[in-house]
């Protein structure tokens, strides 16, 4: 779990084979935040030319800007437009937001702090996480 300050959106890669996730919390998504994240997912995991990926992400305006620095090992796949049905990681906003629907903080630190918590909790689930992203089709389309 990474954070900046101040808080606000969660980003979430994970495995769909296995459940894994990875999060950062950022306080707005651009494309400066977005190279940062993949910079440091590869790093994290070890991707390169050996350990190869395919990250699948919608067609937001930042990972498909001229700027984006892709690291070496990584391959993004795209969605396409207005499909968010088809994207993994959009089953767990729910999980991400549960915590704080329905209440009130004094302050972003608190909001932050579930959330956090919440992160941690859904990366020690990858079983759970699989159930939710690990859509019948994916297998199809990596064969």
């Amino acid at each position: 779990m990474k954070r900046t300050r101040p808080w606000g959106n969660p980003v979430a890669l994970g495995n769909l084979s296995s459940g894994q996730t990875y999060w950062w919390l950022l306080p707005y998504v651009n494309i400066r935040l977005f190279n940062k994240v993949l910079a440091d997912f590869a790093q994290h995991f070890g991707i390169s030319t050996k350990k190869q990926v395919v990250l699948v992400v919608d067609q937001t305006g930042w990972p498909t800007s001229e700027p984006v620095v892709i690291p070496e090992g990584i391959y993004l796949e795209f969605l396409p437009p207005h499909s968010p049905e088809l994207q993994p990681a959009e089953r767990l906003w729910t999980l991400t937001n549960e915590p704080i629907a329905n209440r009130s903080f004094e302050t972003l630190d608190e909001v932050e702090e579930v959330l956090i918590q919440r992160c941690r909790q859904i990366i020690d689930q990858p079983d759970f996480v699989h159930g939710l992203t690990n859509f019948s089709w994916w297998s199809e389309l990596a064969a």
